[in-house]
């Protein structure tokens, strides 16, 4: 609302290789335009599978230009790893982390939190590790931690 100019670019098609799923890219319409975002400014990517193919398909379809503003908005525990895929793909942009899991304050331990919820936040933290790991030793991503400017 406060920047009715910007466009929106929902990347995401259908990464299961099973189910018959709906991609974030067929949702998303629905869901912005519930909130008030007019469809002209979506910019919609459905054919990625995952967040590499996210940033090499959206950087293909956008083409960003100099001086360009763009938000790279995904969950903070996934945003490293997107952002440095966005960055070895040749699209700058500004990590705009939302979905916090934690509050900053947790500690080592099972017994610290909730058992269940300890155990679902290390196996996402796991699963984020050897995606950065993957795409380092593939070359997909030039760093674990990339700086957060564009």
């Amino acid at each position: 609302r406060r920047f009715p100019q910007a466009r929106v670019v929902v990347s995401g098609g259908n990464g299961s290789l099973f189910l018959d799923a709906e991609g974030d890219s067929d949702t998303a319409p629905r869901l912005l335009g519930a909130l008030g975002v007019s469809a002209d400014r979506l910019v919609l990517e459905n054919r990625s599978r995952n967040t590499y193919e996210n940033a090499v398909f959206t950087r293909n379809l956008i083409e960003p230009k100099p001086g360009e503003t763009w938000l790279l908005v995904t969950s903070a525990f996934h945003m490293p790893r997107a952002k440095a895929l966005f960055d070895k793909a040749g699209f700058p942009t500004v990590p705009w982390p939302v979905d916090y899991r934690t509050s900053g304050r947790e500690g080592i331990g099972l017994f610290r939190d909730n058992p269940a919820d300890s155990l679902e936040a290390t196996t996402m933290a796991i699963r984020e590790w050897i995606g950065l790991f993957a795409y380092r030793l593939t070359g997909k991503i030039d760093q674990f931690f990339p700086a957060p400017g564009p």
